[in-house]
C-alpha cells in the first residue's frame, strides 16, 4: 500500500513538473521506481531496465496529453519543434535498438553521468540564466542536436526535455517556449522507446503484469496521477517569471541526481 501511495504522488509530481519544466516523467520516475524495485528480489536484477521502461512508457500519455492541450490554447511554436522533431526521431529508433545490448548497471552509470554533464551545461552556460536576443537554430544543432538528443533520450528513458530545453535556452529563447516545445519533441523518444523496452524485454521478467520490461501496474497508476497533475499545474499554478523558471529547472535535475546517486 505503502509503495502505491509513493508511486501516486511520483505520478502527480511528474504531471506537474511536465508542464512547468517540460520533464516527460523521466527525470522523477526513474530514481523512484529504480529504488521501489531494488527491495523486490524477483525484480531486482531487472530494476533498472524496468524503470526506464515504464517512465518512457509514461512519457506517451504525458507529453502527448500536454503537446495536445498546448497546441489547442496556440501555444506552440512549429518553426522552433520542425524540423528538430524528425532528427530527435531518428536519434530515438538509433538510441532504442542500442539499448537492448547494454547491461543494467551501466545504464544506471550512463543515466548519472548524462544528468551532470547536463548541469554543468546548464550553470556554465551564460544564456541559460540570462535572456539572450533569439535566434534560429543553426543546421549542425538540428541535425547533429537532434539525432543525438533523440538517442540518449531514448536510450536512458528520459524524454529529451533535460537536452532540448538547454539547446533552445542557447539560441534565446524564453523558458515558457522551451517548455511547451519540448513536451512534442519527447514525444517521438517515448513512442520508439516504449515499442523497443516491449519487444527487448519480451518474457525476461519473472513476474506478471508486465509487458516486456514495462510495468503495467506502475504505468496505470503513474498515467492517471500524471494527468491529474497536469490538470492541476494548467489551472492553478501561476506563471514563472523567467528567470527563477530556469534556476528552478536546475534545481531539480540537481535533486535527481543527488537520489540516484545515495
Amino acid at each position: 500500500m505503502n509503495d502505491i501511495l509513493i508511486i501516486a504522488c511520483v505520478g502527480l509530481t511528474t504531471g506537474i513538473t511536465t508542464v512547468l519544466f517540460g520533464f516527460g516523467g523521466g527525470f522523477v520516475v526513474v530514481p523512484f521506481v529504480y529504488q521501489l524495485l531494488l527491495r523486490q528480489p524477483s525484480l531486482e536484477n531487472n530494476a533498472m531496465h524496468i524503470a526506464v521502461a515504464t517512465s518512457t512508457a509514461v512519457m506517451v500519455f504525458n507529453s502527448g496529453w500536454a503537446s495536445d492541450k498546448n497546441f489547442k490554447a496556440g501555444k506552440l511554436s512549429m518553426p522552433i519543434i520542425f524540423p528538430l522533431f524528425w532528427f530527435i526521431a531518428t536519434g530515438a529508433i538509433l538510441g532504442s535498438l542500442i539499448s537492448g545490448i547494454l547491461s543494467e548497471s551501466l545504464v544506471r552509470v550512463l543515466f548519472i553521468i548524462y544528468m551532470i554533464v547536463t548541469i554543468l551545461d546548464c550553470v556554465f552556460n551564460k544564456g541559460f540564466f540570462v535572456n539572450t536576443d533569439k535566434r534560429y537554430l543553426s543546421s549542425l544543432a538540428i541535425k547533429g542536436g537532434g539525432i543525438t538528443i533523440g538517442c540518449i533520450a531514448s536510450l536512458l528513458g528520459v524524454g529529451g526535455s533535460v537536452m532540448t530545453v538547454p539547446l533552445l535556452r542557447r539560441y534565446g529563447h524564453a523558458m515558457k517556449e522551451c517548455v511547451s516545445s519540448a513536451n512534442p519533441l519527447s514525444f517521438p523518444v517515448a513512442l520508439c522507446g516504449t515499442v523497443t523496452y516491449t519487444i527487448n524485454g519480451w518474457g525476461k521478467v519473472p513476474a506478471n503484469a508486465f509487458m516486456g520490461f514495462i510495468s503495467l501496474k506502475i504505468l496505470l497508476v503513474l498515467v492517471v496521477f500524471g494527468l491529474i497533475g497536469i490538470f492541476i499545474s494548467q489551472r492553478y499554478i501561476p506563471n514563472i517569471k523567467d528567470k527563477w523558471h530556469a534556476r528552478i529547472y536546475v534545481l531539480l535535475l540537481i535533486l535527481v541526481l543527488i537520489s540516484m546517486l545515495f
